[in-house]
């Protein structure tokens, strides 16, 4: 598993989806400068210490963001209000990336669910 595979994932992906991803990736890698790029159940995700911490995926009418943990997206209730989802996904548009604030608020609070009160 490797970023090459990413990349061909998004190479599957139509504009302006790509792009958006693309900017989702970037802030991820740029929050987890030592993660290692995957691909977990069948989309691109991200790992620590063999722990996978974030993940997304493009769909036909908007993109998701997973947390892998049916116990993160629940905290940001308020923050998330604006965006629809599952208990395990956060859906945004196909043309906007989730901001980088936000990111970080949900990676971390799986970085505290996986590593304990570490931080990042």
């Amino acid at each position: 598993m490797s970023a090459k595979e990413i990349d061909d994932y998004l190479n599957t992906v139509a504009e302006p989806q790509r792009s958006t991803l693309q900017e989702v990736r970037n802030a991820i890698l740029s929050l987890l400068p030592d993660c290692e790029e995957c691909i977990s159940y069948g989309m691109p995700a991200f790992k620590v210490r063999g722990k996978v911490m974030a993940g997304f995926a493009a769909a036909k009418n908007f993109n998701s963001y997973y947390p892998h943990s049916g116990s993160i997206l629940n905290q940001f209730e308020s923050e998330l209000a604006r965006y629809t989802g599952t208990k395990s996904a956060l859906h945004f548009p196909k043309d906007k990336p989730l901001p980088k604030a936000l990111l970080k608020k949900l990676i971390d609070a799986k970085y505290e669910l996986c590593f304990g009160r570490d931080s990042l």
